[in-house]
């Protein structure tokens, strides 16, 4: 029997469709800024943001009064909170070391791990104030140790949303912006008379953040392609249509194209679950946004034993990708392309989204495929150096550096090789000629 699909989403030509709409509007906002700098900024916060503060930047001052505004229970949460991405950070960091080693007599090859000088976190608030992106971008980079982290967040309904500016504040933020949107990381990458430019973007958003942080790569770096959210859940007959269904939709909330699929080998557990996501459709509160989610680009996939489910998860790579089958650890050891694993029924996405420790920053769009989530080495360079200490190293290196060099016709680059071997080595190496 082939793999069925009980329902299906939008078609990829329909998706292509709204992709490169996305694409026109984000180039011509990002020339816009370029250009004009502040004044393209602002004009864009009026236009999408209805906001337009006498600065975008907030004063000691005033994230001081903000933070005042957040009640003592939501400040332990947010450090609760803080407290596991930092730990877990951490402990990534502590597995990065530097090294030096002598590969051969006199031969020195090390690298050292620096960090990233300036970076630029988004956290988006428009729709819903995301909290948690503060952590998993400020708190990474402040464990990282980058110099300059400037954050930007959009007002939410109108005015900085008091949680957000605590948890950038508390996170480790240098600058703080209200500014939304792609004017947001278009000001932070390119630069303005009053943002001075950064060198990496990092942070989820919408389709419009996510393609302007596509096009704005190479002129800075990116953490990764991390588009609107999506969410897989893989499950047998272990666990029941109401688990699968708030799994499916807790993240279907999130915005109107959030892809949400369900992978299963059991058919009455599908049908199930179709059934209760047009129940709890009738009483979640964000189901005007849920609803619509579901209906163009909710999945469910009936497949005829574990390995297609196992080829249809990492074909997709999903985002986040809910395993709750008799088999967890099996699906932990043969996935290999996905953002992260929330592994049995008693964790959930949620979890990593805002609290357990784990970075909630993922690839989408199938970029789990070559690249992993957010975490602390991404705002870390590794860089490599050489020396050498003695003649005889110098004079050995050299004559293998210049015939290979000669290989390749590279004359000029030979030279560097013999200028060695004639100065260390008293070698008479003729000009422009291999060493023997």
């Amino acid at each position: 029997m082939a793999i069925k699909y009980l329902k299906q989403g939008k078609t990829d030509a329909d998706k292509a469709i709204d992709d490169a709409q996305v694409s026109e509007i984000v180039k011509s906002t990002l020339k816009a800024i370029e250009a004009r700098g502040d004044e393209a900024v602002r004009e864009f916060s009026e236009k999408f943001d209805n906001y337009t503060p006498k600065s975008f930047k907030l004063s000691p001052t005033e994230i001081d009064s903000l933070v005042k505004k957040v009640s003592p229970q939501d400040l332990e949460d947010i450090k609760f909170a803080q407290e596991q991405v930092r730990n877990f950070a951490q402990a990534q960091r502590d597995s990065m070391k530097d090294i030096e080693v002598e590969t051969m007599p006199g031969v020195i090859l090390g690298h050292k791990n620096i960090p990233v000088q300036s970076v630029g976190c988004y956290v988006p608030a428009g729709k819903f104030p995301m909290v948690a992106s503060a952590h998993m971008s400020i708190v990474t980079a402040s464990v990282a140790k980058v110099p300059r982290i400037i954050a930007c967040t959009p007002p939410f309904k109108g005015e900085p949303n008091p949680a957000v500016i605590a948890a950038m504040h508390l996170g480790g933020a240098h600058e703080i912006y209200v500014i939304g949107g792609i004017q947001a990381v278009g000001a932070m990458a390119l630069g303005t008379a009053s943002i001075d430019s950064v060198d990496m973007l990092v942070g989820p958003g919408n389709a419009f953040v996510a393609e302007a942080k596509r096009q704005l790569f190479g002129r800075v770096g990116i953490d990764l392609f991390a588009g609107p959210t999506e969410t897989m859940v893989i499950a047998d007959d272990t666990v029941d249509a109401e688990l699968c269904a708030t799994d499916l939709l807790g993240q279907a909330e999130h915005g109107y194209n959030s892809p949400a699929v369900l992978v299963t080998n059991n058919q009455k557990l599908a049908e199930d679950t179709l059934l209760e996501i047009d129940r709890l459709l009738t009483i979640l509160p964000t189901a005007d946004t849920a609803s619509v989610s579901w209906e163009e680009y909710g999945e469910v996939i009936l497949c005829n034993n574990y390995d297609e489910m196992l080829d249809i998860a990492n074909d997709i790579a999903s985002e986040h990708v809910q395993v709750m089958t008799d088999r967890d650890d099996w699906f932990l050891e043969n996935m290999h392309s996905y953002g992260a694993l929330f592994l049995g029924p008693r964790t959930n996405v949620s979890n990593g989204d805002k609290v357990i420790g784990t970075n909630h920053t993922l690839p989408t769009k199938k970029a789990g495929k070559y690249t992993g989530g957010l975490w602390v080495g991404k705002f870390l360079k590794t860089h490599s150096y050489q020396k050498i200490t003695t003649d005889e190293a110098a004079v050995k290196i050299g004559r293998y550096c210049s015939r290979l060099c000669m290989l390749e016709s590279f004359v000029g680059h030979a030279e560097q090789a013999n200028i060695r071997v004639r100065r260390y080595g008293g070698e008479n190496v003729p000009y422009g000629q291999a060493a023997k």
